[in-house]
């Protein structure tokens, strides 16, 4: 057990010397965020568990990936970090009795001091169901924050209460980039690393190192350490790291495979996806890690014959064979040359035909499950013991009576008649049977519609159970219609399949139709919300006063084209999800505000503009419910079709230009959504319309468009009656999606 308390003269000179003399990857262990590198999907600025870090509002937290990816530096930056005590345990070697003393120490320092504990533990899934319920109540009452470290899916190892309580954090392997520049840290580091001693560095070297390590910054780090220790300095007192040395001192990739965790059944789910989607290529690389990692062949065997008949089934019926026949011969030869037996199964299983139609009789089995009505058909029924008595077995129809062996006649339960449990495909040796099931199958629904003789003769009973099925045929799901702004806010969504980490920025809240969703959306990561003024920022932060401070999105105040400024306290700071609605439309400087909110977007980010198209708005002469003059309907025309009004002299596709232009690969057909909105018109907004001493007025450009007067007052007349009354108004909509390809 570690603690922060401070330690005595004795144990400091004891802990310096342990760590002078400990290994380079314990001695290198960044002590900042600063200094941490990599796992930058929840770690860069303004992600939220950084904000959390650095603001010391930490919940607690269960860290999950592999080996070398930093979950216990992480850990040991925020005890740097943190005004709390910082207690660690680790589940291998500590018990009930640790946890006991912890937790009573926790609650005395939270009593007397009024300081939080942090319990770390490192290996949590190693711990008991008994052990983690003994945690559970110290999490609750919140004496204890909770940060646990695992290498297993917690979701299957740690105590679904825990989880329940903690927020997850997935930790991937390391990029080469980030395993160079650990590796180059260390070199330089005069303190914990070598920085004073003489190395050179070879680039292929480095990158020997970087590229075997997998992703595992402590394996690249002890593989390094090695190479310094067992490198003879030359001459000038040089260790020269070449890519010998380096191959030396790291010669076999460490594979990441436990036969119980998460690696193992990760592997061979894609070892089978790459079977059923025929791509040998990778059915032999997955193959490959399995035997290199030491994975025993006969579960690879187990699982491929499930696959001959899950995957391939019909469309080729001696997969099940073959796959047994290489399986006997795996075992009468014995490993190494049973690899041949091994990979030629897999082969035949990828580049088998494929059908999936046994799948058919699992639905069978949910549905024998759920109902209760399939009793078997009269017909079908015993007749040796009581034809007499209940009719049972007459009229059944003997096939082989019949021609081809094959006679239309009821099978299946009446409440079930039309059920399809077998979809043939079409590849292989299927192929030659699906379109004699199918004509069969349709001969015996048409008979069903029909009535005829194909049906079971009741049993002689007083009642028949109701044929839901066949209602169910016949019935159609009927989609209730969302308002207007619910169909923009679901299209604006869609663009991007926002992963809960990422960071939005909102670049129109005033209204809140979007933040809301963004902030839901991402839970771990961030929103920033623009408005336009003060007051709009007040109901925003008055909405979120009941969200937890973290969650609450950062509002700002101002317009697109100050956002540089507004955000200037954070330069590093880019965002995954970019939206906004109506934005280019009023705009002038539309090309400029593209470039600028295009450098705001991370890699790979994806910017999202709702904007209305004026040209395709609601005419007014079509909401009279009076017929009037064509002259009216003809100057509305001239109206939108202006080549010198900004307001309307555009459309989707110059919108889809300029977005090419600012560096965003957008798509060639953006969605078009054609709403339709009902609102009652006020006296005040038709006065609006009809001012003709307004020279932007919809009445002053009917007027410069060529309109008489008089037909202009008729247009006046018929609009009259709809005041104050709900209207329905018609508009076009465009969703600009664009992507930051850097």
């Amino acid at each position: 057990m570690k603690s922060t308390t401070p330690p005595s003269l004795f144990e400091h000179a004891r802990q310096e010397r342990l760590r002078k003399e400990s290994p380079l990857a314990a001695r290198m262990r960044p002590r900042t965020l600063e200094e941490y590198i990599g796992q930058k999907h929840i770690l860069a600025p303004g992600r939220l568990l950084r904000r959390a870090i650095q603001a010391d509002q930490l919940a607690s937290l269960i860290f999950y990936g592999p080996p070398g990816t930093g979950k216990t530096t992480l850990a040991s930056v925020i005890a740097n970090t943190t005004k709390s005590a910082f207690v660690t345990l680790n589940a291998v070697m500590a018990g009930i009795a640790d946890l006991k003393a912890v937790t009573a120490e926790a609650q005395r320092r939270l009593g007397e001091y009024g300081q939080r504990t942090i319990l770390f533990i490192d290996e949590v899934h190693r711990w008991n169901k008994a052990q983690q319920d003994a945690l559970l109540p110290w999490v609750e009452n919140g004496t204890v924050i909770l940060i646990g470290a695992t290498t297993e899916n917690p979701y299957f190892t740690v105590n679904r209460a825990l989880v329940s309580r903690s927020r997850v954090f997935q930790l991937k392997p390391l990029g080469d980039d980030d395993i160079r520049q650990v590796i180059r840290q260390a070199v330089e580091d005069p303190v914990r690393g070598f920085g004073n001693l003489k190395i050179t560095l070879d680039d292929a070297a480095l990158a020997h190192l970087a590229n075997v390590a997998n992703g595992d910054a402590r394996a690249a780090l002890n593989a390094l350490e090695l190479a310094v220790e067992t490198t003879e300095p030359d001459a000038d007192g040089v260790i020269r790291l070449t890519l010998a040395v380096a191959e030396e001192s790291i010669q076999h990739r460490a594979v990441l495979y436990d036969r119980e965790g998460d690696c193992h059944f990760d592997t061979v789910s894609a070892f089978i996806k790459s079977m059923r989607g025929s791509d040998p290529d990778a059915v032999f690389y997955w193959l490959s890690k399995m035997v290199y990692a030491g994975e025993d062949p006969r579960f690879i065997f187990r699982r491929m014959l499930v696959f001959a008949s899950e995957d391939i089934g019909m469309a080729d019926p001696h997969a099940v064979p073959f796959v047994t026949a290489c399986a006997e011969a795996f075992d009468r030869v014995g490993l190494p040359e049973g690899h041949f037996p091994l990979a030629h199964a897999a082969l035949y299983c990828a580049t088998a035909p494929k059908s999936n139609s046994v799948m058919g009789f699992f639905d069978a089995l949910k549905l024998v499950e759920k109902e209760r009505e399939g009793e078997v058909p009269n017909h079908l029924r015993d007749a040796s013991r009581d034809k007499e008595g209940f009719g049972h077995g007459v009229g059944y129809k003997y096939p082989h009576d019949y021609r081809e062996h094959w006679v239309a006649q009821q099978y299946l339960p009446s409440s079930l008649q039309g059920r399809i449990f077998y979809d043939p495909g079409d590849l292989g040796y299927e192929a030659q049977l699906a379109s004699q099931i199918r004509e069969r199958r349709e001969l015996q629904l048409a008979a069903l519609r029909e009535n005829e003789s194909v049906l079971a003769p009741p049993e002689i009973l007083s009642f028949s159970p109701a044929d839901r099925t066949t209602e169910q045929w016949l019935a159609r799901a009927v989609d209730s219609l969302a308002g207007s702004l619910a169909q923009i806010r679901t299209e604006v969504f869609r663009a991007r399949n926002l992963q809960r980490h990422e960071l939005v920025l909102d670049l129109t809240a005033d209204t809140g139709l979007f933040t809301w969703e963004a902030v839901r959306k991402t839970p771990e990561g961030g929103v920033w919300a623009l408005v336009r003024s003060e007051q709009a920022a007040q109901v925003l932060r008055e909405q979120a006063a009941n969200l937890p401070g973290l969650r609450q999105p950062q509002i700002l105040v101002g317009t697109p084209e100050t956002l540089p400024t507004l955000l200037a306290d954070t330069p590093d700071l880019k965002f995954d999800f970019i939206i906004g609605r109506n934005l280019l439309g009023p705009c002038e400087g539309r090309a400029a505000l593209l470039r600028l909110l295009t450098g705001l977007l991370a890699p790979n980010g994806t910017l999202v503009l709702a904007e209305n198209l004026p040209r395709h708005g609601q005419r007014l002469s079509r909401l009279a419910e009076t017929p009037l003059p064509p002259e009216i309907a003809a100057a509305e025309e001239k109206i939108y079709a202006n080549p010198d009004d900004p307001l309307v002299n555009w459309d989707a596709a110059d919108l889809c230009r300029l977005l090419h232009e600012a560096g965003l690969g957008a798509a060639a057909n953006p969605a078009m959504l054609d709403l339709r909105r009902s609102q009652v018109l006020p006296a005040i907004v038709l006065q609006r319309w009809m001012d003709t001493k307004d020279a932007n007025s919809y009445a002053s450009r009917l007027l410069a468009a060529g309109l008489e007067p008089e037909y202009l007052a008729q247009l006046a007349i018929a609009l009259r009656p709809l005041v104050n009354h709900a209207v329905v108004f018609n508009s076009r909509s465009v969703i600009l999606a664009g992507t930051h390809i850097a």
